[in-house]
C-alpha cells in the first residue's frame, strides 16, 4: 500500500510542477527580486552569455523585443568592444608568450568572428525555435559579415606571432562555405579550423 501511495504522489508532483511551469511567464509570476520586464529580460540575456542558462529552445516570448532592441544597439558593440579592450590589455600585459611557435589562440566563429545577426533579423531574433537546416543554408551562402572589432584583434593576436585556432558548432559539410566566408571577410592565416 505505501509502494502505491509513493507511486502516486510522485506523479502527481510530476503533474503539478509540470502544470505550474507550463503556464508560467513574466506577465503572471511573483518574481521574489522584483524584477520588471526589462529587468527580467536583461537578466536572461546575462545569464544565457555566462551559461547560466544552457540548452534553452526559444528566447522567452515577453523577451524578443528587448533582445531584437539589445543586438541591434549601440549597446551591444559598446559591450563587444569592452570584451576586446579586456583581452587586448591582457595581451600587452602579459610577458608570458615565448617565441617558440608553441603559443596559440583560440577563437569561437559564430557571433565572435562572424555575425549570425543578419540570419536572426529575419528569424525573429531567438523567439522561434531554431530550424537548423535554414541557419544551415544560411551559412552555406557565405555571407555572414565580419565582427570588425574582432577581425582587428584576430590580425593583432596573428601578428605577434600566435598560432590561431578557430572552433565552431558549424557541420563539416560546410568547411568550404566557411573558408570561403572567412576569407572574403578578411580572415586568413590560422593555423586550424575545428569543425563537428
Amino acid at each position: 500500500m505505501a509502494r502505491k501511495l509513493e507511486i502516486f504522489l510522485s506523479f502527481a508532483t510530476l503533474f503539478l510542477i509540470n502544470s505550474v511551469y507550463a503556464d508560467w511567464n513574466i506577465y503572471n509570476s511573483d518574481l521574489s527580486f522584483g524584477a520588471s520586464l526589462n529587468s527580467y529580460c536583461e537578466s536572461w540575456r546575462i545569464n544565457v552569455e555566462v551559461h547560466n542558462i544552457r540548452e534553452f529552445e526559444v528566447v522567452p516570448q515577453e523577451c524578443v523585443e528587448y533582445i531584437k532592441k539589445y543586438m541591434t544597439s549601440s549597446q551591444y558593440k559598446a559591450d563587444s568592444e569592452m570584451a576586446i579592450y579586456e583581452v587586448k590589455l591582457y595581451l600587452g600585459n602579459c610577458h608570458c608568450f615565448k617565441s617558440s611557435g608553441k603559443d596559440a589562440w583560440i577563437f569561437d566563429l559564430d557571433d565572435t568572428l562572424l555575425s549570425t545577426l543578419p540570419y536572426y533579423e529575419k528569424h525573429g531574433f531567438g523567439g522561434n525555435k531554431l530550424n537548423s537546416t535554414s541557419l544551415e543554408l544560411w551559412m552555406s551562402e557565405s555571407k555572414a559579415p565580419a565582427l570588425k572589432h574582432t577581425l582587428k584583434l584576430f590580425h593583432e593576436i596573428k601578428e605577434k606571432g600566435l598560432k590561431i585556432f578557430l572552433v565552431s558548432s558549424r557541420r563539416e559539410s560546410l568547411r568550404s562555405s566557411t573558408v570561403d566566408n572567412l576569407i572574403k571577410e578578411g580572415y586568413y592565416g590560422w593555423t586550424s579550423l575545428i569543425l563537428r
